[in-house]
């Protein structure tokens, strides 16, 4: 367990970073971010910051000498360099969660291994496999890149009109290794944040319902329109995952929810998440701080909401509404320190409670 004044290392330099750092700071630790951007979100308020690029070996013994535990805060952090730091610092969440969802094959298989079901997907490796996949899929689908690629990126749908081109879909993805996703016939997406400790405990927060523009979350409300049945099956399917993966920290695992009520899981994140951000101001303990609770060996916290309410993400020149939003009673404002404005840049969210008042 770690005692206050301790430094946590945080790889990863932007707005979950950021949020980790602060809830770090609450609960008394110091924080070093490891992040090549100088100036970056989470960097205005960690102790330090190491300007480096992720897997710069004499950067990351410098974060091994000066942290005594280390996360990170994107799980697009190279799988070798984590593993370098476990030879020297505990890791969390562990570098297999990070093997595991840097490859959408992986991932898939890996969830089914679990007994967490998917939407229907195959393995495409060249045209003639997409074309194999498509005639499976009746002409149509998501094809998604293996690798990298995030709120939409990376992606190229096929609605079997018969306009689609597989050369000029692989080319948009740059020819690169890819699964086919088959469409499902889905009535909302849902979420479930979930910890585990390294005692093997774990806590699950209340399932959000999402809403996506152009690929990226737009908002994100408690309570989801589901039965408390479905909201079982989620939060089973998160503790199994978390098991399979000996977890430790906040992971996010995102699903479709089928008229019926079963679920298909989407992807998860080894992270704090997006769709979890309303927990900093609907529940005690956020998100943030449970995942610093759990690789600092600390107590989980309770993650009953005090209150209903909507996420909304602020995405590029939604900055603009700041004076705004802060004239609404009971929004909870977090900026996330950008200097430059770009079209799809999660600027900061706000999160509205629905009170009784």
């Amino acid at each position: 367990m770690l005692q206050p004044g301790s430094t946590i290392g945080i790889i990863g330099g932007g707005q979950l970073g950021r949020m980790l750092a602060m809830a770090a700071a609450r609960l008394g630790f110091r924080t070093i971010i490891l992040e090549p951007q100088s100036g970056c979100p989470a960097s205005q308020v960690a102790n330090l910051q190491i300007a480096a690029p992720y897997d710069d070996e004499s950067a990351l013994a410098e974060l091994a000498q000066a942290c005594d535990v280390i996360t990170y805060e994107f799980e697009n952090v190279p799988v070798e360099a984590a593993q370098r730091l476990t030879e020297k610092k505990r890791v969390y969440p562990p570098p297999i969660a990070l093997e595991v969802s840097q490859d959408r094959f992986r991932e898939k298989a890996f969830l089914n291994d679990c007994g967490i079901e998917t939407a229907p997907w195959q393995l495409v490796n060249d045209s003639a496999g997409l074309a194999a996949a498509l005639a499976a899929f009746d002409g149509r689908g998501i094809l998604k890149t293996r690798r990298l690629g995030y709120d939409g990126k990376g992606q190229v749908q096929f609605r079997g009109d018969g306009s689609d081109d597989v050369a000029e879909a692989l080319a948009a993805i740059g020819n690169a290794p890819a699964i086919l996703e088959g469409f499902v016939a889905f009535e909302r997406e849902v979420s479930v944040i979930a910890a585990r400790d390294r005692a093997g405990n774990v806590r699950t927060y209340d399932i959000a319902e999402n809403v996506h523009s152009d690929g990226i979350l737009a908002t994100s409300t408690v309570p989801s329109a589901i039965s408390s049945a479905t909201a079982e099956m989620a939060r089973q399917a998160a503790e199994k995952l978390l098991h399979a993966l000996d977890y430790i920290g906040v992971l996010g695992l995102e699903f479709f929810v089928l008229p019926d009520g079963t679920l298909l899981a989407n992807e998860f994140a080894p992270r704090v998440h997006n769709s979890g951000h309303w927990t900093e101001a609907a529940c005690a303990i956020s998100q943030f701080e449970q995942h610093i609770r759990a690789i600092a060996g600390l107590p989980l916290g309770e993650t009953a909401r005090h209150s209903d309410c909507v996420m909304e993400n602020l995405i590029g020149n939604d900055i603009a509404r700041v004076p705004e939003l802060l004239s609404e009673p009971f929004a909870v404002l977090t900026l996330y320190g950008k200097a430059e404005v770009r079209p799809g840049r999660k600027m900061g969210h706000v999160t509205r409670l629905k009170t009784s008042k």
